[in-house]
């Protein structure tokens, strides 16, 4: 039985997913909630991937990496997919993101300044008592 030529950019998910360090799940995943287009089909059924998919998982990743929510992504992807965007739009995504993770930068900072004034209570002696549990656990004595 003759199989349709398939271009030589064409790939498997597990290829797909070595080339954008993807797991091959999270690519189901993606496809199943329509951030990435359904893959053709060879004729025996297999799901065959090309450069549009390389690139637009490429772009999902990246932009999972920076911190983006599926929710930005998927607004993001609408923008691209328009092919008709501003680049305003997509700076005011980004703007409202950068917001979001200059706010968690400064409840990481905050949280470092409480773990290390703990910290500095306790000797680190081998006694029962512990100033860190006594703080974070008043009644357990």
């Amino acid at each position: 039985m003759a199989m349709k030529a398939v271009s030589r950019s064409a790939m498997t998910r597990g290829q797909l997913a070595a080339q954008t360090g993807c797991n091959g799940e999270t690519i189901r995943y993606y496809e199943k909630i329509g951030l990435m287009p359904n893959p053709a089909r060879t004729a025996a059924g297999y799901r065959i991937y090309d450069e549009v998919h390389l690139r637009r998982l490429s772009f999902i990743m990246r932009l999972r990496a920076l911190g983006f929510r599926l929710e930005e992504v998927r607004s993001l992807l609408g923008l691209v997919d328009s092919n008709a965007y501003t680049c305003g739009e997509v700076q005011a995504i980004t703007v409202e993101h950068l917001a979001v993770v200059r706010q968690k930068l400064a409840d990481l900072e905050k949280m470092e300044r409480s773990l290390d004034k703990l910290a500095a209570k306790c000797t680190g002696d081998a006694v029962p008592e512990c100033p860190i549990i006594d703080d974070l656990y008043p009644d357990a004595a």
